[in-house]
């Protein structure tokens, strides 16, 4: 076990390192600093900005921003969906895959459009290389750059500055971080054994003596996005379990924190801008802490095995099972903890299979999204955490809630509210309409306690754009396909626009210098307030479910039932 706990160890200790440094380096991109990729990207920017008549100098308003972002996401779901429901028609197809069904490509090209990549297929068996590589590729890219873009102009709103102008840092993001550490990212996977093909699967004799084939294709790009996008959804079915996807520990390793470093880093990124590091190490601590903690849980659970199956066994074995055995109890669930909290979705491991802590400790990341959180949004939502905890706190001790110079006042609570709130929207009312009717509806396949956990689980992962599942759940039917779409398209763009409002608002309203009876916001004693605010209202709103479903499973597996 103290082998194991050391390789979580040095992959959290490689994190803490990277933060800083590319925190720094997204924020000289997004300042218009200069960056040592500058002689490269120019030339290529300067030709994007000069075919799509960008004004570069332009900064756009709330409003100006919030239409960039929706026009552009319909305009690409729109082509990559045609693109999947023609697939039969087109090249790159060798296995000849026919179209889906029209509710499942829609599901499709909106969980990807929306950052989410939740898939109610197998993707082996149902898209073609083209659908692959030109639809969901092409989102991959552009999905997380939105996100990236999003949370930019939220920092710029929130420290003062112009939001900037959507097309110019959507195209950076591209550019100058998912485009660069992509392709180096690709050839690095592609050395560890990771297939780059546009060949077919290949038959092969088995040891048996029988026949197999065996699916193959250009992974290695796919895979590399797929992590470092937050994007998650796999080439393979299994998704980062299989070889292909993920074949060793050193491939594992450096996927773990493709899908940790910018979510991460962004933290810092606020404190450059903010010209107040020490806050941004504060909350970067208060989540590091948290995330620390989710991990221990899960994995002393997966250690400690099923209670019922070691009475069988007649002593203690972890589980193991829906587990590659190359990575084990440890990095299965460090993994689990991982991609929840940073709204990555991709699995190395069933998440199905996990002990009813661990389902705990992921949907907990769902739910609460700012550990780490979604790409670039995630750490819009910590700070509006750092709001709400703010105008509690100067409720309690009677000061003017503030928050860097600004005052806190009606709009900016309205806001973060919406922003809150539409949240458990999304998952608690598709979920109870699903679980009225689990003949009809529900796909469960596992009554009772992780049942519940199967489909509030998958309602979670769309509105949380994280696109895990607990994959017992039959989930390609019309109504899956449909009410989740509702939860993806709910839980991305309404909060999106209530926080570009916000940032609006923000920088808009006059600084007032500090004095003695300023709340500071760069303190330990704050930041512990803002942890309980995050800690309370995730465990008010979501704790019925938590109870019914997990923490009832734990209690019922504890007593032999």
């Amino acid at each position: 076990m103290i082998a194991e706990l050391w390789q979580i160890g040095l992959t959290l200790g490689i994190l803490v390192a990277i933060v800083p440094v590319f925190g720094k380096y997204m924020a000289d991109v997004f300042l218009g600093q200069k960056t040592f990729l500058d002689p490269v990207v120019e030339p290529l920017e300067g030709l994007i900005y000069q075919l799509g008549g960008i004004r570069i100098r332009k900064s756009m308003t709330a409003g100006e921003y919030i239409r960039a972002v929706l026009f552009s996401n319909l305009v690409m779901g729109v082509f990559v969906y045609f693109i999947i429901i023609s697939q039969g028609n087109l090249p790159l197809n060798p296995t000849k895959l026919p179209a889906p069904s029209w509710d499942l490509a829609l599901h499709t090209a909106i969980s990807f459009v929306t950052n989410t990549d939740q898939q109610h297929y197998s993707g082996e068996t149902t898209l073609s290389y083209a659908s692959q590589m030109l639809g969901l590729g092409f989102l991959m890219f552009t999905s997380a750059a939105t996100g990236i873009a999003v949370a930019i102009a939220f920092i710029r709103g929130l420290t003062g500055k112009p939001l900037g102008n959507f097309w110019v840092d959507f195209t950076q993001s591209i550019t100058r971080i998912l485009l660069p550490i992509s392709i180096v990212g690709a050839i690095v996977l592609l050395i560890l054994g990771v297939p780059e093909t546009l060949a077919g699967p290949v038959q092969v004799t088995t040891l048996e003596g029988g026949g197999q084939f065996i699916a193959r294709g250009p992974v290695a790009h796919f895979e590399i996005i797929k992590q470092l996008g937050e994007n998650g959804g796999g080439f393979f079915g299994i998704n980062s379990a299989h070889p292909y996807e993920n074949p060793n520990a050193a491939s594992n390793l450096i996927e773990t924190l493709l899908m940790l470093c910018i979510p991460a880093a962004l933290i810092y990124t606020y404190g450059v801008f903010a010209g107040n590091t020490k806050q941004a190490w504060l909350l970067f601590g208060m989540v590091f802490i948290i995330y620390i903690g989710l991990i221990l849980l899960t994995a002393i659970a997966e250690y400690q095995g099923n209670p019922l199956v070691n009475s069988l066994l007649e002593g203690q074995q972890p589980n193991l099972e829906g587990k590659e055995v190359r990575f084990g109890w440890a990095q299965t669930a460090l993994w689990a903890v991982s991609t929840t909290g940073t709204m990555c979705g991709a699995v190395n491991g069933m998440h199905d299979s996990l002990m009813p802590v661990g389902i705990f400790a992921t949907l907990f990341n769902m739910f609460v999204q700012i550990i780490w959180g979604g790409q670039g949004t995630g750490t819009a939502y910590l700070f509006v955490n750092v709001i709400l905890a703010i105008f509690v706190t100067g409720l309690l001790v009677g000061r003017t809630p503030e928050f860097l110079g600004r005052k806190i006042e009606k709009q900016e609570i309205v806001l973060a509210s919406v922003v809150m709130l539409v949240h458990p929207i999304a998952i608690l009312i598709p979920s109870a309409i699903t679980l009225a009717f689990p003949a009809q509806l529900a796909g469960i396949s596992n009554p009772g306690f992780h049942g519940l956990s199967q489909v509030i689980y998958e309602y979670a992962s769309a509105a949380a754009n994280n696109g895990s599942g607990l994959e017992g759940l039959g989930d390609n039917t019309l109504w899956w396909n449909l009410s989740s779409s509702f939860s993806l398209l709910v839980g991305r763009y309404v909060p999106i626009v209530a926080l570009l409002l916000l940032a609006e608002g923000m920088l808009h309203k006059q600084t007032a210098s500090a004095s003695t009876g300023t709340l500071r916001t760069d303190t330990v004693l704050f930041t512990g307030v803002t942890a309980g605010v995050i800690l309370i209202l995730g465990a008010l709103t979501f704790f019925p479910v938590l109870a019914l479903g997990p923490i009832a499973e734990g209690f019922q597996i504890a007593k032999g039932g």
